[in-house]
């Protein structure tokens, strides 16, 4: 009987602590590469403004898909999102270097966030193989 309760409550730690610890980091990775993909499209918007001659016209999307054509008459400056609500203004030279930055950050964070899952899939993997076969119920 000490074994199968030993069992259970191995079993009951994998699927409550385990389990959700691995969907948790799993999450964060996806919004960590969710935001790496944002940069890179940044980066190449950029880039493409970087070549392009001015004045630029775009078109503006004023919501529920209404766009209006915009001009502008020196893109050689852009308001860059920093987080936490702040932003700064950069030249697009400097807008890059920035991305850049944070493009080395995240990739940081994917891979420490990609070596925790693995852990934990090991932890579960080894709490698994160690757990005693659960008794059948008798009838």
């Amino acid at each position: 009987m000490a074994a199968a309760e030993k069992a259970q409550r191995y079993e009951a730690f994998v699927s409550d602590v385990l389990q959700r610890d691995l969907r948790r980091v799993q999450e964060q990775r996806d919004a960590v590469f969710e935001q790496q993909a944002q940069v890179l499209q940044l980066r190449s918007a950029l880039s493409r403004l970087q070549e392009a001659a001015a004045p630029l016209r775009t078109q503006v999307d004023l919501g529920c898909n209404f766009f209006v054509t915009a001009e502008v008459p020196d893109p050689q400056r852009v308001f860059v999102a920093l987080g936490y609500g702040f932003y700064a203004e950069l030249t697009l030279p400097e807008a890059l270097r920035h991305l850049e930055r944070r493009s080395r950050l995240l990739q940081r964070l994917s891979d420490s966030l990609t070596r925790d899952g693995a852990k934990i899939r090991a932890h579960i993997r080894l709490v698994l193989e160690v757990t005693p076969p659960s008794p059948l119920p008798s009838p």
